[in-house]
């Protein structure tokens, strides 16, 4: 995968909580990069120099109560083709982004719904880092016992279809993840940016002798493993829903 010579990125980070907002503009400055920052969104987008930007990170402990839910939502986004086959320096902005919204973000103790909205280029290094932080987070949370539910198994499968299979490898193509958390599932999106494929040649993943073909075995994982799938119809967007253990158990959804 080839390299650019770009060493540095430059980061918009928007956050309204002052402390987090200057903790990780100065981590992410001590890395060697350029971060500005903004305290609210009508503010970032106000900015004359939007577009120059390579990375966006935004809202890292933004919540607001609605109907005596707490919202919250994150977005991480690669904005520059300049620094999409960055990977060495994307994958430390990455981390150091995901690690340090771990420690910064509580767990709701009422009822919640959490959005995570991530774009990253075509590697499977930032998608590990990615795998590594959804899986803590819905730890932290309560709402799925990970290490029982082989839900690692399901999303590094469908990671690494977005990425080899539907992106082919190729660094400019994003991948979009999208986790959508609350106290009744997990629900969680992965885009390419790929060809697609025929969703109806995809085995039948109620039948268990499928499970031993070499064909299409990463998608007959995720169907036996998840409460519901379902792929777009040109097979470039996988939707699949986790429910929490404490639910009712749900046969599996057709593609």
């Amino acid at each position: 995968m080839a390299e650019t010579t770009k060493d540095n990125c430059s980061i918009l980070v928007v956050e309204d909580d002052d402390e987090s907002r200057r903790a990780l503009t100065e981590r992410l400055h001590a890395l060697g990069h350029d971060v500005q920052s903004a305290r609210a969104r009508v503010d970032a987008h106000a900015r004359q120099d939007l577009d120059g930007f390579d990375l966006m990170i935004s809202d890292l402990a933004d919540s607001s109560e609605s109907a005596g839910h707490i919202i919250s939502a994150f977005k991480l986004s690669v904005t520059s083709e300049d620094v999409r086959t960055a990977t060495v320096a994307l994958h430390e902005i990455v981390e150091a982004t995901l690690r340090f919204r771990l420690r910064c973000d509580d767990s709701p103790k009422r009822s919640f719904h959490e959005k995570i909205d991530i774009e990253l280029p075509s590697d499977l290094s930032l998608m590990n880092t990615v795998l590594e932080y959804l899986l803590d987070r819905v730890d932290k949370i309560g709402l799925i016992k990970t290490e029982q539910s082989n839900l690692f198994v399901a999303l590094d499968e469908a990671f690494v279809n977005a990425v080899k299979h539907g992106n082919r490898n190729d660094p400019t193509k994003l991948v979009r993840i999208t986790a959508e958390l609350s106290p009744r599932e997990a629900i969680f999106t992965v885009e390419d940016e790929g060809d697609g494929f025929d969703v109806c040649e995809i085995p039948d993943p109620c039948d268990p002798a499928n499970l031993f073909k070499s064909n299409g075995r990463g998608v007959l994982l995720i169907y036996n493993i998840m409460d519901e799938v379902e792929y777009s119809e040109r097979g470039t967007r996988l939707r699949m829903v986790k429910r929490s253990e404490s639910e009712p158990p749900s046969s599996l959804a057709g593609a």
